[in-house]
């Protein structure tokens, strides 16, 4: 495996369940037991992917697309964004955007094949309209803008960054 696909492995592990639609409150293994568990093996095939994969995992992904998103926005510098952070746009008004910059006020949603359906298709169009109301820039990322590395997503949600004062310094 790559260390995107073990990142991606070890984000999914890490992750705190949603417990009203996962029946589970607790993640499947902490950060402290996974680094046990590579000490262990020390020596073995492919640790020292694993354990720069473990370096790069963060708290707070809900999915192998959003885990590759955050991945491909790092990579080239871009600010490493908050995850799943609820957000509150107004007066008991929150969301839960998928990656979030709040200092720049830049949402990021990854809008996966569930998108589609017409009941979720108004539900996005309400969050759009919460983010917007609120001053924030909502970035929709979709399958396509992840395609040639995710150089599409990236370039989006750069553009969004910069109009919001975003300034990358010299190597960016």
């Amino acid at each position: 495996m790559s260390i995107e696909e073990l990142t991606v492995v070890a984000d999914h592990l890490l992750r705190i369940p949603r417990t009203d639609f996962e029946g589970r409150s607790e993640p499947y293994a902490t950060r402290e037991a996974l680094e046990d568990m590579l000490d262990r093996h020390k020596g073995t095939p492919g640790i020292r992917k694993a354990r720069v994969a473990l370096e790069r995992a963060r708290v707070g992904s809900d999915s192998a697309p959003e885990t590759r998103l955050r991945l491909a926005l790092e990579d080239p510098g871009l600010p490493e964004p908050l995850l799943n952070l609820p957000t509150e746009l107004g007066a008991g008004v929150v969301r839960q955007p998928d990656l979030s910059y709040p200092e720049q006020k830049v949402a990021v949603e990854y809008d996966g094949e569930g998108h589609s359906e017409v009941a979720q298709i108004v539900r996005d169009i309400a969050r759009e309209e919460d983010f917007a109301r609120a001053g924030w820039i909502l970035v929709r990322i979709s399958k396509r803008h992840m395609e040639r590395d995710a150089r599409p997503a990236v370039a989006k949600i750069r553009s969004a960054l910069l109009s919001r004062g975003w300034n990358p310094g010299p190597e960016n």
